[in-house]
């Protein structure tokens, strides 16, 4: 009985957090592809229109480094 009791007491606060950490990992998740999307939804040139521009590999290239830049 005792030891039901103290696996209880240890296991239900593990549960608890790993249910937290499980949460905020698919929140962070979804807020991280949510961003994606608005990012590749501004690359788009004329959205209205839908037409889609490619860019070449220096521009994509100069916009990853100027991103990278920007978030540090």
């Amino acid at each position: 009985m005792d030891n039901a009791y103290a696996l209880q007491q240890i296991g239900l606060p593990v549960l608890g957090i790993v249910a937290v950490a499980a949460a905020t990992f698919y929140a962070v998740s979804f807020l991280e592809i949510r961003e994606k999307s608005f990012r590749d939804l501004d690359e788009l040139d004329g959205s209205e229109s839908g037409v889609f521009k490619p860019m070449s590999s220096r521009e994509r290239r100069a916009k990853r480094q100027a991103d990278k830049q920007a978030r540090n």
